[in-house]
């Protein structure tokens, strides 16, 4: 048996706000804007190619607004995805990497890591409600500048 995350729910406060910073500056997807009555309303996105979705509205959860933190998103290149989403409107935190990556213990160091490590650089983004997310990078050397002969390095 296989168990996929399908769905984050996230509790925010102005559903019409977190739509238009989840689909306008983020970039994610409007897969459902469903309002069966005026105390029930599921708004759900899905990141481009991403199999999960995130989900809020109104009725859906009893969790405190603004409450998840450390949801993260996977890009191939971090500073690309700084800069496109800063020029978007989002404020995201300062691209950072894993100090002493052997024996991470949560501290980092400014900057991408040098090596371009999968999972090792990394910002922070806030939605307006106060849910936070780290937006990691994850595949860019085969991406973007894998070497054409791994021994020459």
């Amino acid at each position: 048996m296989q168990y996929r995350i399908e769905v984050i729910t996230l509790a925010v406060a102005d559903a019409d706000a977190a739509l238009t910073f989840y689909r306008d500056v983020l970039g994610f997807d409007l897969d459902v804007d469903w309002s069966p009555s005026p105390g029930f309303r599921v708004v759900q996105l899905t990141p481009p190619g991403s199999p999960a979705s995130i989900q809020f509205g109104v009725g859906l959860t009893d969790a405190a607004t603004g409450s998840a933190r450390e949801n993260y998103l996977v890009v191939t290149d971090v500073e690309t995805a700084h800069v496109e989403l800063t020029r978007r409107g989002a404020t995201p935190g300062p691209v950072e990497h894993k100090a002493d990556r052997a024996n991470w213990a949560g501290r980092y160091r400014p900057g991408t890591d040098p090596d371009r490590t999968d999972y090792a650089s990394s910002f922070t983004l806030t939605d307006p409600d106060g849910n936070t997310w780290r937006v990691q990078e994850r595949g860019h050397r085969t991406v973007t500048h894998a070497p054409a002969d791994e021994s020459a390095r």
